[in-house]
């Protein structure tokens, strides 16, 4: 009999991803959700007797759904497979019932080492797995579900030098004209002020700029948790800013080109203005932006009033080379 396996995850790249990942001898039937919400109601209707969740996710995310799962003592074995991969995620799964915790992207040899261990793939050898629906992966999904994980990536290293645990987004991803990137940075405005640091980067027919947007209430904390003394220093407030770009870009660059099996090098930081508003920001620096492929994240740290904005802005001539490497994972 087969056995009802639910892939939770909001990107189309990541559940298809895992759909060809499971053991080929494991007898399964498979049903795929969007979001926490339709998981929840899957786990509910019997979908879902081991469960593979995401934990970013809209509408519902995974943190909730396992919380769920305790409240109503549904009957789920659940795997979290998510680009998050602080120390503090996994313990926090682990401690909603989570049975393990595999990091993106998924790998044949992880899922059924996993499944060995917990011994659900012996109970289930049969005829292999079952034909599950066809998923549709456009180039933007796959985009996204690439940002996520290196958003991941970023956050862990954040989080181990600072001993913080670093709240995530869903990652925003678009290909913007310059009017609507001068609309997306504004819309990041919460606070009066921000400080801007740029640093450009380069691979192999892939080129952009990696934009930082530090808000300015976030220096004094930030520079607190980095061990820096005068923290309202002019200076302070630069070097805050920069051994923060050079651990969230240069890691969240390393996680694209892991994906995408390039290289990246990187330009000098350059600060791009200082406690200035947005829309400052914005009118001393368009003629550097036209069309884009633009992906945002905005980092927040648990328990501090710190936030900034990382935006990573590829050249329109980027675009053919990006939808060539990206071809490959929806292959």
């Amino acid at each position: 009999m087969s056995i009802p396996v639910l892939i939770c995850d909001d990107s189309a790249l990541a559940r298809k991803q895992m759909a060809r990942t499971l053991p080929k001898e494991w007898d399964v039937d498979i049903t795929f959700a969007n979001n926490g919400a339709e998981g929840i109601e899957a786990i509910r209707a019997g979908k879902g007797e081991v469960v593979f969740l995401d934990l970013n996710m809209p509408v519902m995310d995974g943190y909730e759904v396992l919380q769920t799962i305790q409240q109503e003592d549904l009957p789920a074995l659940v795997i979290v497979v998510s680009g998050d991969i602080q120390i503090k995620a996994h313990e926090r799964v682990k401690a909603l019932g989570a049975l393990d915790f595999i990091q993106k992207p998924v790998s044949a040899d992880a899922i059924s080492n996993i499944l060995q261990e917990y011994g659900i793939l012996t109970i289930a050898l049969g005829d292999g797995v079952a034909d599950s629906p066809m998923i549709e992966v456009d180039l933007l999904d796959a985009c996204r579900e690439v940002a996520n994980v290196a958003m991941g990536r970023a956050a862990d290293l954040l989080a181990k030098l600072l001993d913080v645990f670093v709240l995530l987004p869903i990652p925003n991803v678009n290909v913007l004209e310059v009017s609507e990137l001068t609309m997306t940075l504004k819309a990041t405005e919460e606070h009066s002020t921000v400080s801007a640091l740029c640093q450009g980067f380069i691979g192999a027919g892939i080129a952009g700029e990696a934009l930082l947007l530090f808000h300015d209430s976030s220096f004094k904390d930030m520079a607190k948790l980095m061990g820096l003394d005068n923290p309202e220093d002019k200076n302070t407030e630069i070097e805050v800013m920069i051994d923060t770009g050079n651990v969230l870009i240069g890691a969240f660059l390393n996680g694209i080109s892991e994906q995408l099996h390039m290289k990246f090098s990187q330009g000098h930081p350059v600060v791009l203005g200082r406690h200035c508003t947005v829309n400052d920001l914005i009118h001393d620096n368009s003629e550097k932006w036209s069309r884009t492929l633009a992906m945002e994240i905005n980092y927040r740290i648990e328990d501090h009033d710190i936030q900034c904005d990382l935006l990573l802005l590829f050249t329109e001539d980027s675009l053919p080379t990006l939808n060539y490497k990206l071809g490959y994972l929806l292959d």
